[in-house]
């Protein structure tokens, strides 16, 4: 079925941005995987494009355009090239929305210019070593003293964590007061007792920097206290609906890039005398993965569209995020299964593919809290 979400000028935006990854990032992201974190100066670049903060108000250098269709571009395009590693979506689906909407002027000027121009990488800092899905169960704390706040905990599984000049750190500011203790401060490079551990080595997502985080007698200024103190519960969950929509757009976008590949592989593979695709068994697996990949976009679409008109709920992104995402796992799997051994060879993009698609029924959410969210919703 033909599209009908995407504009020219979205498709504009898809044929720079197209450009650019074949440029600046293909032909360098297997040494960032490597490296296991991406070069710095792909941020800066990133940044000259107009891919950083594209709804961050034009006064601050952003795009100044509130439209979440140019987010899953940039989730769809990274995904269809297996650029992993770019950190771009964190910054801007996941971390914007806070320094857009909770800062002040002050905290404004300081801070988004250099978000928008890739001068400023971020990352927010949810996720403990004890406390994963549940965030009640966060143990990171901080006590005023006089102008600052004081900082003491640690983190773990922190994407842009090597890279970050800025993270949102979600602390227990009021050990009495259950949900309402929370709050967001915002911890940035340099502070004294503020150190990264080791980059984690990971399944999939080489390129990516995932860290751990200490914060030990960190001071964190009083006017880098982000949003309401109390209220940093809150803050997540009006926020947590469109990372797990950014998560369902990658989703997408990778079931079906990986389906592509794997339809042209089947074409030219042959057993038997015979292209694979010819033998009924692969007709029957294709035609499946590509209708449930053909409904799940039809359903991201949609979801695009309601959050746009801002009516995208909680509930609405858990049913997208763990629906794409296990979907994403069973298309990945089953595709490399159609590769056979060439499938289990890195060199292979399925390979890739397979490893890096494990995390999405985990971060943002598990698929059991997804499940759950949604359950309550119906009241059982």
């Amino acid at each position: 079925m033909q599209s009908a979400l995407y504009e020219a000028e979205h498709e504009a935006f898809r044929a720079m941005l197209r450009e650019f990854l074949a440029k600046e990032v293909v032909p360098h992201h297997a040494t960032w995987e490597e490296a296991g974190v991406v070069d710095r100066s792909v941020w800066l670049k990133a940044g000259e494009q107009g891919l950083l903060g594209m709804d961050v108000p034009e006064e601050y250098g952003g795009g100044g355009v509130t439209d979440f269709r140019y987010n899953a571009i940039l989730t769809a395009e990274i995904s269809r090239v297996g650029a992993s590693g770019l950190g771009f979506t964190l910054q801007n689906d996941v971390v914007a929305p806070y320094l857009t909407g909770l800062t002040t002027e002050e905290q404004k000027q300081r801070w988004l210019p250099g978000v928008v121009s890739g001068a400023i990488i971020t990352a927010i800092a949810m996720t403990e070593p004890g406390a994963g899905s549940d965030l009640q169960g966060l143990t990171t704390s901080a006590r005023r003293d006089g102008d600052e706040w004081v900082l003491n905990g640690s983190k773990t599984f922190i994407t842009n964590g090597i890279n970050a000049d800025l993270v949102i750190v979600v602390a227990r500011t009021d050990p009495e007061a259950g949900a309402r203790g929370f709050s967001l401060l915002v911890v940035e490079r340099g502070m004294p007792g503020f150190e990264r551990g080791r980059n984690l080595d990971k399944v999939g997502l080489k390129a990516q920097d995932t860290a751990e985080l200490f914060f030990e007698d960190v001071r964190v200024p009083a006017a880098n206290l982000l949003g309401t103190e109390g209220h940093g519960f809150f803050h997540l969950m009006e926020n947590l609906p469109q990372e797990r929509l950014s998560i369902a757009a990658g989703a997408v976008a990778s079931a079906r890039n990986v389906l592509d590949l794997t339809v042209e592989y089947c074409k030219e593979r042959t057993a038997f005398g015979k292209p694979i695709g010819k033998f009924q068994n692969t007709r029957f697996e294709l035609a499946e993965m590509h209708t449930e990949v053909s409904v799940a976009e039809t359903f991201l679409e949609k979801a695009i569209l309601e959050h746009n008109a801002r009516r995208f709920t909680a509930e609405d992104a858990a049913m997208a995020k763990w629906w794409t995402t296990e979907l994403q796992k069973r298309v990945v799997d089953r595709c490399l299964q159609l590769h056979g051994g060439y499938g289990y060879m890195l060199e292979y993009p399925v390979a890739k593919a397979f490893v890096d698609s494990r995390i999405q029924t985990i971060y943002g959410g598990t698929t059991e809290i997804m499940k759950e969210i949604i359950g309550r919703s119906l009241g059982v």
